[in-house]
């Protein structure tokens, strides 16, 4: 057997160096990738636990958390504390339930601040309200919802209020003048994450909506005919964006009284008219 040179040697021990590297490379690699994750499934729960609360739901305890994200209690507990301590989260003086933290309102603030559909569409939403003497909302689209960014009522004389709530988009009058402008597969998505139902008029079929939805297509705005809130009538029309995609709408609401129904496609032309200003201002 011949004996191994000094050469050889070197040569195998560069060669042992080089595939230690390699393997330690692709151990930081594989550690780094299951770092990634993790924080993303820990940010996916954070966005759970926030999508729990609303207007209807301001205060929820550690069970009513439990309940909603399905989450085990030991997690649910570490989550409220984290929030907590960041400032996403409050806790009441009762110590046993909590609400959406005053972190979130500033941030909510710079967003809005920085958000060209909320600085040029603002002047348009309130002449709107003054021309129709109807409550105005404004909203922008998600991915799931309607997001109401700025609200305009000069009905009670009182300044426009500036604030964030969200809206179904299958059953208001912005939700509609959205969701009608969706490529198909927005829509199947949505309706397959079920239709609840708000009052007796609310579109729970899916054959139904799609139809409502042609229609609200083919004459450029929507409609809530008491769907979401009872006695109340809606009119929408789509917002779109410099390469001419719906992604907001703006709409005029009041009781059915205020705005008869043999009224709405004169006040739809108004509606319209303003949704087409802001869009051309974007």
């Amino acid at each position: 057997m011949e004996a191994a040179t000094p050469r050889s040697m070197r040569n195998k021990a560069r060669l042992g160096e080089a595939a230690g590297k390699r393997a330690n490379r692709k151990k930081t690699a594989a550690s780094a990738a299951r770092g990634s994750d993790d924080t993303l499934k820990s940010l996916g729960k954070v966005i759970r636990v926030l999508e729990c609360f609303s207007t209807a739901d301001r205060t929820l305890s550690v069970t009513e958390v439990c309940e909603r994200t399905n989450f085990p209690r030991s997690t649910t507990h570490r989550l409220l504390a984290s929030m907590k301590e960041v400032g996403l989260l409050d806790q009441d003086r009762q110590r046993d339930r909590y609400r959406l933290g005053i972190k979130l309102f500033e941030m909510g603030n710079l967003v809005l601040a920085n958000m060209d559909l909320h600085r040029e569409a603002r002047p348009y939403v309130e002449q709107l309200g003054r021309l129709t003497g109807q409550s105005v909302h404004l909203a922008v689209f998600d991915g799931r919802q309607a997001i109401v960014i700025h609200r305009s009522d000069p009905s009670d004389g009182a300044p426009a209020m500036t604030f964030v709530e969200s809206a179904p988009v299958h059953c208001t009058g912005v939700g509609k003048a959205i969701l009608a402008f969706q490529p198909a597969d927005v829509i199947d998505r949505l309706i397959a994450m079920g239709l609840q139902r708000y009052t007796d008029a609310t579109i729970t079929s899916s054959s139904a909506l799609r139809f409502e939805l042609a229609r609200t297509r083919g004459r450029g705005y929507s409609v809530d005919e008491a769907e979401h809130q009872p006695g109340v009538r809606c009119i929408g029309a789509p917002i779109r964006d410099q390469t001419g995609r719906v992604f907001a709408a703006v709409s005029i609401t009041g009781s059915a009284w205020k705005i008869p129904a043999d009224q709405t496609e004169a006040l739809s032309k108004v509606v319209m008219h303003t949704a087409k200003s802001i869009s051309d201002r974007l």
